[in-house]
């Protein structure tokens, strides 16, 4: 049977976008201001996303410690709130609606690899939250999801498939329990 080896591992398809300098001036942006809570300036960080190619809306609001892969592959709209400890692994695009919440620990996947393969090749797809999806504490989206118009990921809940607007999902993976009603 054969077996893994990383050893073969090769990404020559795979463009993450802006050149080498951009990319590890970003990685010290990143760790500096957004990954800690020592400077929790919101208006600093929407700036420098802007600066690295993020399109920001106004009214965003982005917690402490918050990791963001590549700010080029993200657009966020407005009065969007993203929790503490969030995690936006943009290896393509991540694009989040208005009035959106991402709560604290929430994870974004663009990536995986393809196990079936001993090189283990990336495999990336783009990941869409419509206006006023809510992405509880913990929760995770996969590669490749679109969470549609107020959907809710429930806290710890694993998104595999697409929401359906207005759905409650919960559970690993998510299953749709109820359908979300807005007073």
């Amino acid at each position: 049977m054969a077996q893994t080896d990383l050893s073969l591992y090769r990404n020559p398809e795979y463009d993450p976008g802006g050149n080498a300098f951009k990319r590890l001036l970003w990685f010290y942006i990143n760790a500096l201001i957004f990954k800690t809570s020592i400077l929790p300036i919101n208006g600093l960080k929407i700036l420098l996303l802007r600066m690295f190619g993020a399109h920001i809306a106004k009214g965003v609001v982005i917690k402490p410690c918050v990791n963001i892969k590549y700010p080029w592959n993200l657009s966020i709209g407005e009065n969007t709130w993203i929790g503490e400890n969030v995690w936006i692994d943009s290896l393509v695009m991540v694009s989040i609606g208005a009035n959106a919440c991402l709560s604290q620990g929430a994870i974004i996947l663009t990536g995986s690899h393809n196990y079936k393969r001993k090189t283990f090749d990336l495999i990336t797809n783009p990941v869409t939250l419509e206006d006023g999806a809510w992405i509880g504490a913990g929760a995770i989206v996969n590669q490749g999801i679109t969470i549609h118009s107020h959907a809710v990921l429930t806290t710890g809940s694993v998104a595999n498939k697409n929401m359906d607007a207005y759905g409650i999902y919960q559970g690993n993976p998510a299953v749709k329990i109820r359908v979300r009603e807005i007073e």
